[in-house]
């Protein structure tokens, strides 16, 4: 006799069901199959499902028998390896929350419902700062095109700065709007950010752009690629490793003071949410920060913009480093 649509319907709905309710910890029943597929209008006999399971075993599907319950073991993702993805997609501050909720969404769809809820609860591990840039999941799209087709790219540079009245962070472009231009050449994913490397043929120069501050992103076909020459002999680990910065150290919360021209920075390193309230000519902000020599340099770097208010012991801290640092450089020598 020959399968009627409502069977070859019982076979997809009999591979979902496996999929979605069962794994190595959890299986069913042939009873409990025929229960979910009549919940779906699909009639079937004992039979029909050994065959249906047979079909499924031969397609590709390891579906394993233990006892009477029947479960799919072996997937294209282990658990484990899908943990891992769920925890780089919520570490990225390129994507945003409700992109990596998105995201995290499909991957939950390639294991088990049980499975899953192991994944939403590494979903929760840390309120890591994100970018509230949604255009750029589909800004990496282009950014990768522009690089394969060799062409230039424009786009709008965007920074934070304060807002009225210094209680907030906004988005402001760079040069009153006025485009950038520039020949991609990598992309790179570094201190939980992605970078465009690119060559400015103005500059003469290789430089690097946050894809999540670029905006307005528009590839010039009739514009080819420059900066072979300067890309020939490039190392991007060197690269890297020259201008981008990790820091280590033990974590502790300083109350941290900044005068206005820094709040970029500040938005940048802590996250555009983080309160702030106003404090002589500047702003303050109590933050978690990994204190350590590569802390206190990009704290010095700041100049005397910037400096800790609290606790005392940091403040020390501190300040031993940076006459440490000074040292060297002997005092009231005056200008060589």
């Amino acid at each position: 006799m020959a399968k009627s649509g409502g069977q070859k319907g019982r076979l997809l709905a009999l591979r979902e069901i496996l999929l979605r309710q069962t794994d190595e910890e959890h299986g069913l029943t042939l009873a409990q199959l025929q229960g979910e597929l009549e919940g779906r209008g699909l009639a079937a006999e004992r039979k029909s499902l050994y065959d249906d399971i047979e079909t499924l075993r031969l397609y590709g599907l390891d579906v394993m028998r233990e006892g009477r319950r029947y479960f799919v073991a072996e997937r294209p993702f282990q658990l484990p390896e899908l943990k891992l993805l769920v925890d780089a997609v919520q570490a990225c501050k390129f994507i945003t929350r409700r992109k990596s909720d998105q995201l995290i969404g499909k991957v939950e769809g390639l294991c088990s419902a049980h499975q899953a809820r192991q994944l939403q609860r590494q979903v929760y591990v840390a309120g890591r700062v994100k970018t509230e840039n949604e255009a750029v999941y589909f800004s990496v799209d282009a950014l990768h095109g522009a690089i394969s087709q060799g062409v230039q790219v424009s786009f709008v540079y965007e920074e934070w700065a304060l807002a009225p009245g210094g209680r907030r962070f906004v988005r402001r472009a760079r040069r009153d709007g006025q485009a950038y231009r520039v020949s991609p050449w990598a992309l790179t994913w570094d201190d939980e950010n992605y970078y465009l490397i690119a060559f400015d043929s103005r500059a003469e120069a290789i430089r690097h752009y946050r894809v999540d501050k670029m905006a307005h992103i528009r590839p010039l076909p009739e514009m080819p690629r420059e900066g072979a020459d300067a890309f020939a002999n490039f190392d991007m680990g060197a690269y890297s490793k020259g201008v981008f910065g990790m820091f280590g150290g033990e974590e502790e919360t300083l109350l941290l003071w900044f005068a206005p021209a820094l709040a970029g920075v500040v938005a940048d390193r802590f996250g555009p949410e983080t309160p702030l309230r106003p404090v002589g000519e500047g702003f303050a902000v109590r933050v978690k920060v990994r204190v350590s020599p590569q802390f206190w340099s990009w704290l010095f770097g700041l100049g005397a913009g910037a400096r800790i208010l609290e606790p005392p012991e940091a403040v020390n801290a501190y300040l031993r480093y940076a006459r440490e640092t000074l040292a060297p450089y002997g005092e009231g020598e005056g200008e060589q």
